[in-house]
């Protein structure tokens, strides 16, 4: 998301160990980047590579495990009053964490960046699981929205808004990441006051942020959007533009 010189973005990376230089040479590549939230990380804290970033001008807030989820906060400047996973809500998976930056005009502006549940299928577990936890991060946003106006709520949600966020509609319907379950939950988020970024610059149709590895997905552009950038009713006047970089993910 670009804003009055701010750009902030969002990337699950899907392990860190083997992505780390295609981050450090997009993040060289894309120089207005503020603030990059980062999902699967997979690296317990004292793995991180927190010299790499330093040595590129970057300060790291990291929170993650071993093998598993694993979230982190890149920035420019400091964060402060970081927070890990939702308050309140027992979890022993690395999956949130939240700090605080300074928006344009030096307002505070709240910044968490979220790794969701996948949730298997719907169902099962994890499905049940997955609804649990949306739920709690929305009770724990209505307060730090009271606290914080200005606030993001960024990464990787494995939820589609509506079907133009996916590429067959009929063949995935109900499915995981598609059910009207997961989708009533994102816009309880939305309703309790955060815009999609995305489509208040009216995207391209089939505007996609996920891809399988099989069956030359990307290449036909068969994918979902399940990666958003949320922004509170008091940081959207501030938006300048939202757009998908698909580059990194052409990389092999």
């Amino acid at each position: 998301m670009k804003g009055h010189g701010m750009q902030i973005a969002t990337w699950n990376v899907n392990s860190l160990a083997v992505r780390l230089p295609q981050v450090l040479d997009w993040l060289a590549a894309n120089p207005g980047i503020e603030i990059l939230g980062l999902q699967e990380t997979k690296l317990a804290d004292d793995k991180f590579p927190v010299q790499a970033f330093a040595e590129a001008g970057w300060q790291v807030q990291a929170f993650g495990q071993r093998t598993y989820n694993g979230v982190a906060l890149v920035s420019r400047a400091p964060l402060r009053d970081v927070v890990c996973n939702i308050p309140g809500m027992a979890c022993d998976m690395a999956r949130v964490i939240s700090a605080t930056a300074s928006a344009p005009g030096g307002q505070p502006l709240r910044v968490v960046c979220a790794y969701m549940p996948n949730g298997q299928a719907p169902g099962t577990d994890k499905f049940a699981y997955k609804l649990r936890w949306l739920q709690a991060l929305r009770d724990w946003l209505r307060q730090e929205l009271q606290k914080t106006p200005h606030l993001l709520l960024m990464g990787d949600f494995n939820i589609t808004f509506d079907d133009a966020d996916v590429w067959d509609p009929v063949g995935l319907h109900e499915t995981i990441h598609c059910t009207d379950a997961e989708r009533e939950q994102l816009q309880a988020l939305v309703q309790l006051g955060l815009a999609d970024s995305l489509r208040l610059f009216d995207p391209s149709p089939k505007s996609y942020t996920w891809w399988d590895y099989r069956a030359m997905a990307f290449r036909r552009n068969r994918g979902l959007r399940i990666d958003h950038i949320l922004v509170s009713d008091a940081l959207r006047p501030l938006a300048r533009g939202c757009h998908i970089d698909k580059g990194p993910r052409a990389n092999e």
